[in-house]
């Protein structure tokens, strides 16, 4: 009896470690690059928004940015909405 619960509890064990270290931990590091991303938008980056838009953006404020998408084009977003930097300005 004793035999089977020890084994029983080492497969539960390592089967928590396996789904964290697949799972849960690459998505944390994932999460905390996005964060570090937001965190580090300056005006003049030309960016790609999560539902595919694409722009420069043209001002900051604290949860939300002002991207210029054509000639006198300025959408706002929220920050989280901002999917990639293509590339950083100088």
């Amino acid at each position: 009896m004793g035999g089977e619960l020890g084994s029983t509890l080492i497969m539960l064990v390592l089967m928590f470690a396996l789904v964290y270290f697949m799972m849960i931990r690459p998505q944390q590091k994932r999460m905390k690059q996005m964060k570090a991303m937001h965190d580090s938008l300056q005006r003049g980056d030309e960016i790609v928004t999560v539902g595919g838009i694409h722009g420069t953006i043209d001002a900051l404020e604290d949860t939300v940015v002002h991207v210029r998408v054509a000639n006198d084009v300025v959408v706002k977003f929220e920050r989280q909405a901002i999917g990639t930097v293509l590339n950083k300005s100088v």
